[in-house]
């Protein structure tokens, strides 16, 4: 009996600990690249930094300094402030587009996982429809039709990761429509909307919550590479697309220009990628299951 009962308590002081070394140091190194770029981001304004936007002709390409760390661009701007106002752009986008798919796109799911029949055909075939509609053309008519700006770019590309988060959602509520918990909610007399809302929702949202960082991290290639092919936001502004767009044509001379926000963007993509998979893991039922 005593041996049992110190196996018993071996297990419940050992798994906190498993559970963090499940973790790793990727995924703390991940969180702190994440934590750094929303800070300066955030702190951009406050920070002792040059203009963004100031241009001065003779002092381009100028190498790393005391007055520039990372030395000026094309046209004389500091690249360490474009870097830093460019990480606003590409996470407003990167964060707000998602935001679209993941509350449009996860009450579909959920309504087409749990009311099943004619609706969930209309809508898993419009979710079609819009995935087999080409999405460079799509951000090409909405551009030139209603201009460029912050806004039409963050909702083309959330309107694009709808279809994304819909699956997701529907292939969570469909196993768990059917679990014990519902099944009882609905004998006692439960609305849909309760059951939806009370049972269905908390057990829906992990999984999109990890999907929803992995959708940050395609988000912000997608606007880096629209604003790579100048469908992104108007100049002054800046973004990380941008820049690669505008440091290519100083390859020759300044590579840097390219590579730097090139590996900014890197770094970050990466680090939301191994965090959305650290999570994903973590909420897998298959993974918890007893």
């Amino acid at each position: 009996m005593a041996t049992l009962e110190l196996s018993i308590d071996e297990d419940v002081t050992v798994s906190p600990i498993r559970r963090t070394r499940r973790l790793g140091p990727l995924f703390w190194a991940a969180v702190a690249w994440m934590t750094l770029v929303f800070a300066a981001a955030t702190l951009a304004s406050v920070l002792p930094l040059p203009s963004p936007t100031d241009m001065d002709m003779l002092d381009r390409r100028a190498p790393a300094s005391v007055l520039h760390w990372l030395g000026t661009d094309g046209l004389g701007r500091d690249e360490l402030a474009r870097l830093i106002y460019g990480a606003r752009i590409s996470l407003i986008v990167g964060l707000c587009a998602p935001v679209i798919g993941i509350t449009i796109g996860g009450a579909l799911g959920m309504l087409a996982g749990y009311f099943r029949g004619r609706f969930e055909t209309l809508v898993v075939g419009s979710m079609d429809v819009l995935l087999a509609f080409p999405p460079l053309i799509l951000a090409l008519a909405v551009t030139a039709y209603l201009g460029q700006s912050l806004l039409n770019l963050t909702c083309i590309i959330g309107v694009l990761s709808i279809p994304a988060f819909m699956r997701v959602a529907r292939a969570a509520t469909l196993t768990l429509a059917r679990r014990e918990f519902v099944i009882a909610a609905q004998a006692l007399g439960a609305t849909h909307a309760r059951i939806l809302l009370r049972e269905l929702l908390p057990n829906v949202f992990l999984p999109l919550l990890a999907f929803f960082l992995l959708g940050v991290a395609v988000t912000i290639v997608v606007e880096g590479a629209l604003s790579f092919l100048g469908l992104g936001v108007p100049p002054p502004i800046s973004s990380w697309g941008s820049m690669i767009g505008e440091g290519r044509e100083s390859l020759e001379v300044a590579p840097r220009l390219a590579f730097l926000p090139a590996i900014t963007m890197f770094l970050t993509v990466l680090s939301f990628n191994l965090v959305g998979d650290t999570l994903r893991a973590l909420t897998d039922p298959r993974q918890g299951a007893l």
